[in-house]
């Protein structure tokens, strides 16, 4: 179905429950097995993954720390996270690399280069893309949709933490909440739906690249979609 994918990984998701622990060994190993088992299947993958188990701005406003720096520590968090997981796959056997827009920790992370990361994936190799975009002011969401425009991924698989897909309000909160199976980012847009930023649909609604949002509470998800299961919610370019 798909010959190159983009994994949007929410950070909330490798927390232990009871919130002791920012890293939880059974959900990393979790979703590590998730990404193996569709690395099996002659598909390239690239990660973007989140920082929310580590760093949130709301802590940063109650803390009174400035926007710039704050945004630099999420920038950094998603770093942890992503050496985290490449480290968990090796437990399976899978080949990683971790490119960071933020400048690199020697040993630990390289440069983020766009050459770089298309010979890595035609390797074999799954690559996370850490640091955000590099700058302040720009969410995990624009920098994945960034990250698949310019290597030319076939869609963005997005596993979301306490959600299954695309509704028209919080489903968590409003019973009659809609569910859209298919939506166009168009829709998205006039609608102003929070399921991930703005600006980054705004980024990919003219571009034939489609978005899948489902749950990441299996992590059997990500195998089913790849396997074209109709499961969580297709988001597309409009007629």
């Amino acid at each position: 179905m798909y010959q190159r994918v983009l994994l949007k990984l929410s950070g909330e998701a490798l927390k232990e429950k009871t919130g002791m622990q920012i890293i939880d060994v059974i959900s990393l190993d979790k979703i590590a097995k998730a990404i193996h088992s569709i690395h099996g299947k002659q598909i390239e993958i690239c990660v973007v993954i989140g920082a929310g188990n580590i760093w949130r701005g709301k802590l940063a406003r109650d803390i009174g720390i400035e926007d710039v720096s704050a945004d630099y520590m999420g920038m950094l968090g998603t770093v942890i996270n992503a050496v985290a997981l490449a480290s968990s796959l090796k437990k399976y056997g899978v080949e990683s690399r971790v490119l960071s827009a933020i400048p690199a920790i020697e040993g630990v992370t390289e440069p983020y280069d766009v050459e770089k990361a298309n010979a890595a994936m035609k390797d074999g190799q799954v690559v996370f893309l850490a640091g955000g975009t590099g700058k302040p002011f720009f969410t995990t969401d624009t920098a994945a949709t960034l990250r698949a425009l310019e290597l030319h991924c076939d869609a963005i698989l997005m596993g979301k933490n306490g959600v299954d897909g695309v509704y028209s309000s919080d489903p968590t909160s409003d019973p009659h909440a809609k569910f859209f199976p298919v939506i166009t980012y168009q829709q998205m847009l006039e609608m102003k739906l929070q399921i991930m930023d703005l600006s980054a649909v705004e980024l990919i609604k003219d571009q034939d690249i489609e978005i899948r949002v489902f749950s990441m509470a299996d992590p059997n998800n990500f195998r089913r979609v790849i396997e074209g299961r109709d499961i969580g919610t297709v988001c597309k370019k409009g007629e």
